[in-house]
């Protein structure tokens, strides 16, 4: 789940992406897991499901590396795009599914980005 205020808007980096909506000062958590909000489903539950639900898993969703379940963000989280050097980092190591903390200051129109080699099973 956002942490933050955020907006969508079109990216230089791929289609839609997540921009900050607000100044986000560095360490701020960005986003965190939210049970109840955001899903994290077994591979053989998306398995499971209609050919055009595993598609829009697939597209919107990830795999992650240690949890090896399928998270999917319910809110705009899911438009958090790649950068090699992302603006977002992991700020709770402890936490199975991770917290994303802004690395250093994002300023407002600034888009959001987090690096998918991180944490997920096939980043693409």
């Amino acid at each position: 789940m956002l942490l933050v205020k955020t907006r969508l808007a079109p990216s230089t980096i791929h289609g839609i992406g997540l921009f900050a909506d607000e100044f986000i000062p560095k360490g701020t958590e960005v986003w965190k897991f939210v049970p109840g909000f955001d899903l994290a489903l077994s591979v053989d539950e998306v398995e499971s499901l209609p050919e055009m639900a595993k598609a829009w898993i697939e597209q919107y969703g990830y795999l992650d590396l240690n949890l090896r379940r399928w998270i999917v963000c319910i809110d705009d989280a899911r438009f958090f795009n790649h950068s090699q050097d992302p603006n977002t980092e992991e700020g709770a190591p402890d936490d199975p599914f991770g917290v994303d903390v802004a690395s250093r200051d994002i300023k407002a129109g600034e888009e959001i980005t987090c690096d998918y080699r991180l944490f997920d099973w096939e980043p693409r």
